[in-house]
Order: structure tokens, then C-alpha cells, then sequence
């Protein structure tokens, strides 16, 4: 049985993870922003709940990354795996009209924060004897670039270094640094933005029906990969270019997935 602390895991694809780690009997501490935020997280789980605690952080506060990791220690006796998956996104606006404020909390958020978590548990898990930290890649990671994404795209670019450079740091500790990319996942997030950004938001649902992915489609394979890695600098990724390619070529002959389209027939089913 192994602890898993998941940070930015109250909502989408980390609560699907914390999920998923507590399917295969694993313990799971879930963490966001506010008191309130952990507490709906918490009320979304309904198995293995003797498995899991909720702790708020703001991961741009290194006191409180400290307090999420001693309280996981406390519930658990120890962390086996540290995924550092909290983001956030400046709107879709042009540079010149972002919002100081958004442009710092970003930065912050997506950047800093994953600094400052890798610095204080490579510390603690250096004192334990072993550990895995992975960090989380999106959108410009491999230097994709596209209007809005700006700022965002750069912190995950520079991320991809950070991963990087701190595996080579810890090659010859008991430590694992590496990465997970979780491809395109369809969440109200990636909607509401992606139809803000796009001028023919039927033309983007097309490419995004090829690429994207539920929540539930992806968490699994994630979960079960970063279980099995014992690779340090590994990158787990779900949407490779062999995929990428494939689905762009039989989806353009076939064009069966609508995954957008479901997904946002389930939306106003809910509502």
C-alpha cells in the first residue's frame, strides 16, 4: 500500500487520480486551494474513505506545502508518491490585455509552486530514504504555441526543464523526478476555454472529438503507469504521436469519436 499525496486534486483530472490510486487500495491525500474546495473533493469519494484525507494548500506557500506533507506523515506514516498536478490558466486575452494579477498567479500556480513542493519533499523524502515526484506537463510543454496561451504555455515549457534538471539532480539519490502527460482531457475547463479562444468553436469540437479524452478514460492507465515506474525522469505520457497521428487518420475516414459532443450533451443533462 502505498500514500499518494496529489496536489490541485479537488475537481478533474487529480481527483480522477486520487480516485483511481484508492480503486487499487492505495491511500490518498487530496489538496486544494480552500477549506471548502477539500471538503467537496472529500464528499465526491465514495470508496476506501478510511483511505484518505484532505489537507487545503496553496502550493505558492511553502509553509503550507510543509503542513500538507506533515499531515499525510501523520494520517499515513509515510509518502511513497508526491504528483504535483495544481495549475491554473490566465484568460484566453491577448498579452497586452492579461491581468497583472492573473499573469503572477499562473506563474505562481503552474511554476513556482512545483518548484517549491519538489524542494521540500526531495527533503523529506530524502530524510525517509526513498520517494517519487512527478510533475504535471499541459500545453506547451514540447513548445506548441497558440494565441492566449501565452503564459500558461511558457510555465509548462520551463516546467519540462525544471522536471529535467531536477531528475538529473537526484540520478544518484533514492529519489524518482519524472513527469505525466495527461494529453487532451475533457473537462469544463478546456471547454469554456477552448470556446473562448476559438472563432469557429464547430471547428475546433472536430479536432477536439479526435484528441480528447474523458477523465475516466485516461486516469487508469495514468494511476497503473506511475505505479509501475521505477525509472528516475520517466515521462508518462497518454497522447503520444503514434496516437496523435492515428486518430487524426481513421477519425478523418471514420469520424466516430464525439467525445465533446457527449460530453456536452451529459453538461445540460445535469444542469
Amino acid at each position: 500500500m502505498k500514500t499518494v499525496v496529489i496536489t490541485g486534486s479537488t475537481r478533474g483530472i487529480g481527483l480522477g487520480m486520487a480516485k483511481e490510486f484508492l480503486n487499487r487500495g492505495h491511500q490518498v491525500v487530496i489538496s486544494g486551494t480552500s477549506d471548502n474546495s477539500v471538503s467537496h473533493g472529500l464528499a465526491s469519494i465514495d470508496i476506501m474513505k478510511d483511505n484518505t484525507i484532505g489537507v487545503p494548500c496553496l502550493v505558492q506557500d511553502p509553509d503550507a506545502i510543509q503542513n500538507l506533507w506533515n499531515e499525510g506523515v501523520k494520517a499515513f506514516g509515510k509518502i511513497d508518491i508526491w504528483i504535483n498536478n495544481a495549475g491554473v490558466s490566465t484568460s484566453r486575452n491577448g498579452l497586452e490585455d492579461l491581468d497583472t494579477n492573473e499573469i503572477l498567479n499562473t506563474v505562481d500556480t503552474n511554476l513556482t509552486g512545483s518548484i517549491l513542493c519538489t524542494k521540500i519533499v526531495a527533503k523529506e523524502m530524502l530524510k525517509q530514504g526513498f520517494g517519487e515526484i512527478y510533475m504535471f506537463e499541459g500545453f506547451g510543454s514540447n513548445g506548441q504555441l497558440q494565441k492566449g496561451l501565452t503564459v500558461y504555455g511558457s510555465t509548462k515549457r520551463a516546467l519540462r526543464y525544471f522536471t529535467a534538471a531536477a531528475a538529473n539532480e537526484y540520478k544518484d539519490t533514492p529519489i524518482i523526478i519524472g513527469s505525466i502527460s495527461p494529453g487532451i482531457v475533457t473537462t469544463d475547463l478546456l471547454i469554456r476555454s477552448s470556446k473562448d479562444s476559438s472563432e469557429n468553436w464547430e471547428k475546433a469540437k472536430k479536432i477536439l472529438n479526435l484528441l480528447a479524452d474523458r477523465v475516466e478514460t485516461v486516469t487508469p492507465w495514468l494511476v497503473e503507469q506511475t505505479l509501475n515506474n521505477n525509472k528516475n525522469g520517466a515521462k508518462i505520457a497518454w497522447l503520444n504521436r503514434t496516437k496523435v497521428m492515428g486518430r487524426l487518420f481513421f477519425g478523418g475516414l471514420f469520424g466516430k469519436r464525439r467525445i465533446i459532443d457527449d460530453w456536452e450533451e451529459e453538461m445540460k443533462t445535469h444542469r
